[in-house]
């Protein structure tokens, strides 16, 4: 009986750690982020302060900062594919593409509203854009941020249509959280896993290399993603 036994308890650890979340891959414990629902006004959140913007706009600005920072994931965090986070956003922003452009006509409209013509306005939105990319490169906390918006992207196809504004509300917190490089409490001296980063990484300052956020590599040249 002493085999069998033995060939269970193997059998159920193998089955506990397929079934493991992505979190295991980088770390034996993974940090505690602090979460809670925003509005879009916190300092930090949507990255640009939004004078006398209302929560309708807020909310805009709130879904199009988490659209930048799953697409940023999308591209930084290709070094562990089993994280998904390049297929599942092309996936999401088909799933919820309705919702995307209509926050993005409320961002043109918030600015053409506050800079007194559409020029001037566009002119804002492109920098507010370059800005809310900037804002999520993330080098010092490459894997708990990959870690974090590879389970923020999962649950974004699982979401209804129209709720990808309530997502953001719920989790812009946490995300923002996760840009701080964490340790792992279960090794010493707070170390994580490091997996190798090599550049170079998208052209965040530079406003030519986005069009409605999304990087163009025509203009700026191809991102290498990192690999083991």
């Amino acid at each position: 009986m002493l085999v069998p036994r033995i060939a269970i308890i193997v059998a159920g650890a193998a089955g506990l750690f397929a079934a493991a979340p992505a979190s295991a891959q980088f770390y034996l414990k993974a940090p505690t982020l602090p979460t809670g629902r925003v509005t879009g006004a916190e300092p930090g959140i949507v990255a640009s302060t939004l004078a006398d913007a209302s929560p309708t706009e807020l909310r805009a600005a709130l879904v199009w900062n988490l659209r930048a920072a799953l697409n940023v994931a999308a591209l930084q965090c290709q070094f562990e594919p089993t994280l998904l986070t390049l297929p599942n956003y092309n996936a999401l922003i088909k799933d919820h593409a309705e919702e995307l452009r209509t926050s993005y006509g409320t961002l043109e409209k918030y600015f053409v509203k506050t800079a007194k013509s559409a020029k001037a306005g566009q002119t804002e939105l492109d920098r507010f854009g370059t800005r809310v990319y900037s804002s999520f490169s993330a080098v010092s906390g490459q894997l708990s941020f990959c870690q974090t918006a590879a389970a923020i992207g999962h649950e974004a196809l699982f979401t209804k249509r129209g709720a990808f504004g309530d997502l953001a509300h719920d989790r812009m917190r946490e995300l923002r959280a996760s840009l701080t490089a964490w340790g792992d409490p279960l090794v010493g001296g707070g170390v994580s896993f490091r997996y190798p980063v090599h550049g170079p990484l998208p052209v965040f300052g530079n406003a030519k290399c986005w069009k409605k956020g999304s990087y163009q590599t025509k203009r700026c040249g191809p991102v290498n993603v990192a690999s083991r």
